[in-house]
C-alpha cells in the first residue's frame, strides 16, 4: 500500500513538473500587448532565428506571401478601429502576412489568423495591404521581432525587424477628434472623482 501511494505522489509530482516545463521551441512565441489610444494592441507571433541563413530573397522568398514569423500565422488585434498606414480598420484580430521584396515590404492584414503558416492565405480574405519602404539596420537583428514604438500619447509605428531589414507601418486611431473627446470627458469624470473622494475624506 505504501509502495501504490509512493509511486501516486511519484507521478503527481512529475505531471506537476511537465505542466511547468516544455521542450525548448525553435522559434519561441512571443506575446507584446500594449496601450495604444484608449485601449491596446496586442500580436502574437513566432520568433525564428537568423542562424547564419539567407533570409530575405532565400528563405523569405521575394514576392510571395510570408506569415511574418514562424509556425502558426501571426495575429494582431486592435482594440479599437485604426488608421494603419493610411487605411481605416475596424477594432478586431487579424493575421498579419508580408510580400517582401528587396526595397519595399506589402504588409497586409487578412481576416483568417487562425492558419498555419501562409499555406491556406486567401488575398479574397484581406482586409487592407500597405507598402511600407525597408530600410537596413546598422547592426544585424538575429531574432525576428515586431514591436510597437510610440510617437506620440495616440500613434505609434508598428516595427517589423529581421536579419538587416526593418519596415514600420504608422498607426493612428481612425476617428482622432472622436478620441480627443471621449478623452477630455474621461478627464474630467477623474476629476469629480478625486474631488469626491477628497470631499469623502
Amino acid at each position: 500500500m505504501k509502495k501504490l501511494l509512493f509511486a501516486v505522489c511519484i507521478s503527481a509530482s512529475a505531471l506537476s513538473f511537465a505542466q511547468d516545463y516544455s521542450v525548448p521551441a525553435a522559434s519561441p512565441r512571443q506575446k507584446v500587448e500594449q496601450q495604444f489610444s484608449m485601449s491596446k494592441i496586442t500580436i502574437d507571433y513566432g520568433r525564428p532565428g537568423v542562424k547564419g541563413r539567407k533570409i530575405f530573397g532565400d528563405l523569405v522568398p521575394y514576392g510571395q506571401v510570408w506569415r511574418a514569423g514562424a509556425n502558426s500565422s501571426t495575429k494582431i488585434t486592435f482594440g479599437q478601429s485604426v488608421n494603419f498606414g493610411g487605411k481605416i480598420v475596424p477594432a478586431g484580430t487579424y493575421g498579419l502576412f508580408i510580400v517582401p521584396t528587396e526595397k519595399e515590404w506589402k504588409v497586409i492584414l487578412n481576416k483568417d489568423f487562425q492558419q498555419w503558416g501562409a499555406y491556406t492565405y486567401d488575398a479574397k480574405q484581406d482586409v487592407v495591404d500597405v507598402t511600407v519602404p525597408v530600410n537596413k539596420l546598422a547592426d544585424k537583428q538575429e531574432w525576428f521581432e515586431i514591436t510597437l514604438n510610440p510617437t506620440d500619447e495616440n500613434s505609434g509605428n508598428l516595427a517589423i525587424k529581421w536579419d538587416m531589414a526593418q519596415a514600420e507601418v504608422a498607426i493612428k486611431p481612425a476617428k482622432p477628434e472622436a478620441v480627443v473627446k471621449i478623452a477630455d470627458k474621461l478627464k474630467e469624470i477623474k476629476k469629480i472623482e478625486a474631488e469626491a473622494a477628497k470631499t469623502k475624506s
